[in-house]
């Protein structure tokens, strides 16, 4: 059984269903810095020398960006299951 809806397309208790009940501000904030760090990683394609240890590699820099976001994402995710 579903919740009984309003006229102006609200569930009982003013809470909305499907994608406009998804979108909250916090939620829009990370999306649209998600999109700005893309960006920027995919802007910056010049080579650059990293040192790993001993070797020197050479690679784009945006696959370089492209994996530290990468881990830092993983760290991330892996300390906030933690938390809870």
């Amino acid at each position: 059984m579903s919740a009984k809806t309003s006229e102006s397309g609200t569930r009982a208790g003013g809470r909305r269903g499907g994608l406009a009940g998804a979108m909250t501000p916090a939620r829009i904030t990370v999306l649209v810095l998600a999109v700005l760090a893309l960006i920027f990683i995919f802007e910056n394609t010049g080579e650059t020398e990293i040192r790993l240890l001993i070797p020197l590699v050479t690679m784009p820099l945006w696959l370089a960006l492209l994996a530290v976001g990468l881990i830092g994402a993983l760290f991330g995710a892996f300390f906030m299951r933690r938390r809870r």
